[in-house]
């Protein structure tokens, strides 16, 4: 069949909740069989968020072709279990940046080159890549923003434009919006979600699912007054309350029937589709979600710990991986600017496990070097990812190699022991943005290794997004100590992986392993690493 669309729009205020919508009506829809890719189209000017602040934008997630990508992808990738790549991000900044070079390449025929209908074109093409280049039943778009924002513009009168050329029975509009309950009054309140509406109907657009948010059901009689106020079928008026966890999602929307709304309005009868979703498997995982056997402390040591999204991907890998080893995990927060060597055991003394998080620039370096001693000191399972495994490489290097000076070139330009140093393509860039070491890149594991015992196979593939490497120069001063490195790229001869084979569980990986767990399949470091934290 014809690939389908499904544009989702929201409304009132940000922060709804759009991005886990669209990766459990994902997850629902492929649970009848149908094949379904999401795409976040962004309205901010900046190419990427690869140069974006964790503290403005939340986690980059890292696709296996190297795209620097919103973190709403993260969840599109875990409840779908498949890759997403470059072309399921889209922004603003990156439209105008091709139409601009085609323009400059002459192929418009010296017209003057206009939002309408250029720019509108180009995030139309956008969209429809997906199609072209992937058999898909299936696409979900995700608007960023809300309706009324001015840099939303340009994506509205797309998707207006789309779904006037392709029919209701190709393309659907979804609105996600609030109904906020005002406690004074003792009532929930739709008049928000009506202007919504009606500013979205301004546009051209009329929504055929009406997704609300609220922190209390929405009763029959109120479902009645939106629907007829905001031109949809009282059906078609979801209820999104608050879930005990994300993973709930596609279990309530499923419950509403959300999936026989839209078979219907595309008209998808086709005999080999499943009437019901089959999500016995994600019921099971839900249930082992919540009925842990056991509860861990575990500590995230980190730069951007405050804000909730920096390291969402972690987060996550975590929760999938404690549903799989029936573990409820504890995340302690720990920023690492706060450690010191004063304050270290009365911080991290009551935990299992110990993880230090990626990161860039300066602060807060010696008290991630401080916390990753106190594991390898004190015998507590260690993960160092990225920036983790470099500084755990620094500690070493001072402490078992007599490299008292050791560093990163990163932070000490003139160290004169500098174990971890700028990778040698690197040198001569000048342009930060989607210019660092991105992707998929092959490791080569050493059989005779913890590694291995945990992948359980030769050659894997992980991603990165790095610039500096462990110095391959004074790589043997670290072996020579103990330290073995059991996991190198093939091509380049980089490290890849770094183990402490005296320790009982101490490892380190300049790849992102957060960015391959999916439900019912975690990454095996995650899994390995939990195992080692409840076991203690």
């Amino acid at each position: 069949m014809d690939t389908k669309f499904i544009f989702v729009t929201g409304g009132v205020s940000s922060s709804l909740g759009k991005g886990i919508f669209c990766a459990s009506l994902g997850r629902l829809l492929e649970s009848h069989g149908l094949r379904v890719s999401i795409q976040k189209l962004d309205p901010y000017i900046n190419v990427d968020p690869g140069t974006m602040n964790p503290y403005e934008h939340g986690e980059v997630f890292v696709t296996h072709d190297g795209a620097e990508t919103d973190l709403d992808l993260g969840h599109y990738e875990r409840f779908l279990g498949h890759k997403t790549s470059q072309a399921n991000n889209v922004t603003t900044g990156r439209v105008y940046q091709e139409v601009i070079e085609k323009e400059r390449a002459g192929q418009y025929l010296g017209k003057t080159v206009q939002v309408v209908p250029h720019i509108i074109d180009e995030i139309k093409a956008w969209i429809v890549r997906l199609s072209e280049t992937q058999q898909l039943d299936v696409i979900i778009s995700e608007i960023g923003g809300t309706v009324g924002d001015i840099e939303s513009l340009p994506y509205l009168e797309a998707i207006r434009q789309l779904r006037y050329e392709m029919g209701s029975a190709n393309a659907l509009v979804t609105h996600l919006t609030l109904i906020p309950y005002l406690a004074a009054a003792g009532e929930l309140k739709t008049k928000p979600t009506q202007h919504s509406v009606k500013m979205l109907l301004s546009y051209g657009l009329q929504p055929d699912l009406l997704v609300c948010r609220s922190e209390r059901p929405l009763h029959s009689e109120l479902r009645e007054k939106i629907a007829h106020f905001c031109n949809v079928e009282t059906r078609a008026v979801i209820e999104a309350a608050d879930a005990k966890s994300i993973y709930d999602v596609p279990l309530q929307l499923a419950q509403q029937g959300v999936q026989k709304l839209i078979l219907e309005q595309f008209q998808i009868t086709d005999q080999s589709i499943p009437s019901e979703p089959d999500l016995k498997e994600w019921t099971q995982f839900v249930k082992r979600l919540h009925a842990p056997e056991k509860r861990v402390r575990i500590a995230l040591v980190g730069k951007y710990v405050t804000h909730q999204d920096a390291y969402k991907s972690i987060t996550e890998s975590f929760i999938l991986a404690g549903a799989k080893t029936s573990v409820d995990i504890e995340l302690h927060y720990v920023e690492s600017g706060d450690i010191t060597e004063d304050n270290c055991e009365a911080v991290l003394q009551d935990v299992k496990g110990i993880l230090v998080a990626p990161g860039f620039g300066s602060r807060g370096i010696e008290g991630k070097i401080t916390t990753a001693r106190f594991a390898r000191v004190h015998n507590i399972p260690f993960l160092g990812i990225c920036l983790g495994l470099q500084c755990a490489m620094i500690s070493f290097a001072r402490d078992c190699c007599g490299l008292e000076e050791a560093h990163s070139t990163e932070f000490c330009a003139d160290s004169p022991w500098p174990v971890i140093d700028l990778m040698e393509d690197q040198k001569k860039i000048d342009n930060k943005g989607g210019t660092m070491r991105l992707g998929a890149y092959d490791c080569k594991i050493a059989q005779d290794s913890q590694a291995y015992l945990i992948y359980n196979q030769p050659l894997v593939t992980e991603r990165h997004r790095h610039r500096y490497e462990v110095n391959n120069a004074i790589r043997h001063h670290l072996e020579n100590q103990g330290l073995k490195f059991s996991g190198i790229n093939p091509e380049s001869g980089l490290v890849e992986i770094a183990e402490l084979p005296s320790h009982p569980w101490y490892i380190g990986v300049q790849f992102h392993p957060e960015y391959r767990s999916t439900v019912g399949n975690p990454h095996p470091l995650f899994t390995s690493f939990v195992t080692a934290a409840a076991s203690r």
